[in-house]
């Protein structure tokens, strides 16, 4: 099996991205793999801002997983930095081989490099899968959260 390495995102890479994006009953429904103009500019915004980290994992030549790692200063908790992991997929031909805990060692090393003292994330209520799989990782269920859509 061809090696794994995990990089910053390119534009070139937006397709595959979308693509897992769009891959799941949530994603399905407010993702547009048809247009990845929205999507261009978005990624150039991440691109210029230093506390922004889009990744993928290439295996081979090909793309098969993705996540954003934000980072946040903060002056709570004495003024601790805080990183928050959205937008983590993985391809579908890849899910259960360690692909995930390998992104999310990943974005926890990087939290650390970049002076972090909480790493946090949220999951849709329906990912029951995946809150599994982060109390598996060692993330604890400790807050609630609200979103207002704007």
């Amino acid at each position: 099996m061809p090696r794994l390495d995990i990089r910053p995102a390119t534009e070139a890479d937006l397709p595959d991205i979308v693509a897992m994006l769009a891959d799941d009953p949530l994603g399905a429904t407010r993702e547009s793999p048809d247009d990845l103009t929205p999507y261009v500019a978005a990624l150039k915004r991440l691109i210029d801002d230093p506390n922004q980290h889009v990744v993928v994992a290439v295996r081979g030549d090909r793309v098969v997983g993705t996540l954003q790692l934000t980072v946040i200063p903060g002056l709570s908790r004495k003024g601790s930095t805080r990183s928050v992991i959205e937008g983590v997929r993985v391809h579908a031909d890849e899910r259960g081989g360690g692909l995930g805990t390998r992104f999310i060692e990943w974005a926890i090393e990087k939290s650390r490099a970049e002076n972090c003292q909480l790493v946090q994330l949220t999951s849709d209520v329906t990912r029951t899968d995946a809150h599994r799989f982060y109390e598996r990782l060692g993330f604890a269920a400790s807050h609630v959260g609200f979103k207002y859509q704007l």
